[in-house]
């Protein structure tokens, strides 16, 4: 892919994601924009097994941008990193088309093992901030993961995963939205069984208090 058909694919890749750009000259200032480029061009080298100077790019890169992208990792189309800090994809991960990532995620492995060792991330998934995916499993394509969330086995497709350890707590057949990066809205299994313990504390109080009465309607009787 040539250097202007990647720049015209990034800018409306960022267009659509991120409300927060007025003009397309602002994709040029985004770290996401450089780090990406960078990888382009490493991932390249890398495929050749010119390995030091793919690395040598790619830490450059990470230094500049605070993205940290492995140039042996399979990147397809789309791929948004907003803002980006501390975000790092290992060697062997594996993303799909119009991934976004958030910052602070990190897609990594969970020691020394050789071979696959990272994630892949099939097409549309979104990675919320501070979130870790760590090993060699899959996040099924349409998937979000919570901010702050630990995900330590395979996600099927169309799910949505929070806490720590990640637990899906959405699961259906409805494809999300490219545009659909809402990572507040999600489900909160903690929350709801707080408050299915508060509605069973409200009848037990309910029928605690029936009982009284009927014991004390038959003490007077």
């Amino acid at each position: 892919m040539g250097v202007l058909h990647y720049i015209k694919e990034e800018i409306a890749v960022i267009k659509e994601r991120d409300p927060a750009i007025k003009s397309s000259m602002e994709v040029f200032l985004y770290p996401t924009f450089h780090a990406i480029l960078k990888y382009r061009l490493a991932h390249h080298l890398y495929q050749k097994k010119h390995y030091f100077l793919a690395r040598w790019i790619s830490q450059r890169s990470a230094r500049k941008t605070g993205i940290e992208i492995h140039p042996g990792a399979k990147i397809g189309k789309g791929l948004f990193i907003d803002h980006g800090t501390g975000v790092v994809i290992g060697e062997t991960a594996i993303l799909g088309d119009n991934v976004t990532l958030y910052q602070g995620v990190t897609l990594g492995g969970t020691g020394k093992e050789k071979g696959k060792r990272h994630p892949t991330l099939e097409d549309n998934v979104m990675v919320s901030a501070g979130a870790k995916i760590l090993g060699s499993f899959t996040i099924g394509e349409n998937s979000k993961v919570g901010a702050g969330s630990v995900v330590l086995g395979p996600v099927p497709a169309n799910c949505t995963v929070v806490g720590v350890p990640g637990r899906i707590v959405k699961k259906d057949n409805i494809r999300i939205p490219r545009n659909d990066l809402d990572q507040v809205n999600l489900p909160d299994p903690i929350l709801d069984a707080i408050k299915e313990l508060q509605e069973e504390n409200k009848k037990l109080r309910k029928e605690i208090q029936l009982l009284k009465k009927e014991v004390a309607g038959g003490k007077r009787s």
